[in-house]
């Protein structure tokens, strides 16, 4: 065993043996920082494979209640000789592999490779259009993609790409089953440089376009130990999470948080969600660890949770914050308490309530092992009870930290130097710290406005709206108002069952206005479909951008053509 796995393992230990105690895990945890490391080779298969090769890795569940278990030894297995063929074709150390790949044994396969080979991985989601490819492969420099079948005609023909099909043969593409034969196991040529990149990400784009987060073989393989401590993961355990391939979320509570704690991960491949469908999954599959976006945990809590009886024993949210009160109907139904965490792309979990501590209504936690935190304020630079979420850098550096945002726009750029001022890595949310250390979350820096001089968080009020049982989603932004400057504005979309009326719309604003302080209350509301990112998060941008642009009679609803 290599100093690296064992530096890793001993790390993962303590956390794993302290996940109840967060004081002891806070001040012990010290990052394990190796010259080399490869979570595929030091990891996967001098841990994982060394010490349970026949325990299951990875199940992957169809939407027709279907499955299929593939343990850790095969997963080593097929992976090597899935980079031993792709090395025959020049992808190698380096290589920017563009992956478009479903919930699927393949994405897996690919992942693990990709690894060994010293690639860098791409990950994108199978939604993209040509255009959307076309720039992703440019942008990133792909010398390799690999596709499902379906999805491959949507490839531009670059030259000089090497191209793979999964599931069926495409012209011009090799396909991926010829790989499941090859003869020869890859072997390294040497060990990996620990900061050598390893994955590129681009970002959802909610408020621009897209950027590109680079991360190393050590702040996403190494840095997701944060990730395990949040869920409360252990050998042995089995781990559903809900997030689609292609965006980072996937690769946390997918790849590495379970693998990194010897769990199982199982995947539920649905098409169309089906709320009923994934509890069947929970109950059969004997799920221990559950992980989903605050979107699922709505649409979850709809259903009479009580008919299931699961094997569950920790329940986590993550991407967007979660609200109180659909917090609170998952504990009355299960007894559980679903748990806040925050993290962006850029970085693993750096905020967590941690299993066995006391959860602060509305608090993400406090900062996770190997995270020092500070909310600095904005006018002043300096660290508050008030600002935007900043990671400290310098000697504090966490592992679970981008090495970069990759430099795409010109020698000129300084987006990285934006966003590392002040010795610190610059999230762009906002946030609240309490006096025991308790962070909630405000918005982002760009979404809290100002009415008649009151700072104005759109989450604070979101959470109220979806509190009205007609009411599934909303999104509240700023809209310009005469006397105000600004005044809230809910875009709603309707549980099913509701329809849009003006009753409801002044039910709805009445409701708000019986449980918010004047100043912050919602005084416009309007029925609408929200736009969202391809990742699922609310382009409230976009809501911004059309109250900017807004002309009377668009269907609003206004809260004096209700008073009294």
């Amino acid at each position: 065993m290599s100093e690296a796995t064992e530096l890793f393992r001993e790390a993962r230990n303590f956390l794993v043996a302290n996940r109840d105690d967060y004081a002891t895990a806070y001040a012990g945890f010290t990052w394990p920082r190796p010259t080399h490391f490869n979570f595929a080779t030091d990891w996967f298969d001098a841990g994982l494979c060394a010490s349970h090769p026949d325990a299951a890795a990875l199940t992957v569940v169809e939407e027709d209640g279907t499955s299929a278990s593939y343990t850790f030894a095969e997963l080593a297995d097929t992976s090597k000789r899935l980079a031993a063929w792709l090395a025959t074709f020049g992808v190698g150390r380096g290589t920017r592999v563009l992956v478009l790949l479903g919930n699927q044994v393949e994405l897996w396969e690919v992942t693990l490779a990709a690894m060994r080979l010293g690639a860098v991985i791409i990950p994108a989601t199978t939604m993209l259009t040509t255009d959307d490819l076309a720039d992703r492969i440019a942008r990133a420099g792909a010398g390799a993609v690999v596709a499902r079948a379906d999805v491959a005609p949507r490839v531009p023909a670059e030259e000089g790409l090497v191209r793979v099909a999964v599931g069926g043969s495409v012209d011009g593409w090799l396909d991926y089953e010829t790989a499941r034969v090859h003869p020869d196991l890859f072997e390294p040529d040497g060990p990996t440089p620990a900061g050598d990149p390893l994955l590129l990400y681009f970002t959802s784009g909610t408020t621009a376009r897209p950027k590109m987060v680079e991360h190393s073989h050590v702040s996403y393989p190494i840095g997701h130990l944060s990730t395990m401590y949040w869920i409360g993961l252990g050998e042995g355990d089995v781990h559903l999470n809900l997030s689609s391939p292609g965006w980072a979320k996937h690769a946390w509570s997918c790849v590495f948080a379970p693998w990194i704690a010897g769990a199982t991960t199982v995947v539920f491949n649905y098409a169309r969600f089906d709320a009923g469908a994934l509890l069947d999954v929970l109950v059969r599959e004997g799920v221990t660890t559950f992980c989903a976006p605050p979107t699922v945990w709505r649409m979850l809590v709809l259903e009479d949770l009580g008919r299931w009886t699961t094997s569950l024993r920790e329940l986590v949210s993550a991407g967007e914050p979660l609200n109180p009160e659909v917090i609170e109907a998952v504990r009355r139904a299960w007894g559980l308490t679903v748990r806040d965490g925050y993290g962006q792309t850029e970085t693993t979990l750096q905020v967590v309530n941690s299993p066995g501590q006391v959860v602060k209504v509305g608090s993400m936690g406090r900062p996770a092992p190997g995270f020092v935190i500070d909310l600095v304020d904005p006018a002043t630079g300096e660290p508050s009870n008030d600002g935007e979420i900043c990671v400290r850098l310098g000697d504090a550096r966490p592992v679970g930290l981008m090495t970069a945002y990759h430099a795409d726009l010109g020698p000129d750029d300084d987006l990285n130097e934006r966003a590392t001022v002040g010795g610190r890595y610059h999230t762009g949310d906002v946030a609240h710290r309490d006096e025991e250390g308790y962070i909630t979350y405000v918005g982002r820096a760009d979404d809290v406005f100002k009415s008649s001089d009151y700072r104005i968080s759109p989450f604070e009020l979101e959470s109220v709206l979806i509190e009205h049982p007609a009411v599934a989603e909303a999104a509240v932004v700023p809209a310009p108002d005469p006397v105000r400057l600004f005044v809230p504005k809910a875009y709603v979309t309707l549980a099913p069952g509701h329809e849009p009326s003006r009753a409801l719309a002044g039910e709805i604003l009445a409701f708000c206005r019986e449980r918010l302080a004047p100043y912050k209350r919602v005084r416009r509301l309007e029925f609408a479909a929200l736009p969202k990112t391809i990742s699922g998060k609310i382009r409230r941008v976009e809501l911004r951008a059309r109250e900017a642009g807004a002309e009377t009679g668009t269907g609003e609803y206004r809260e004096e053509e209700f008073e009294r």
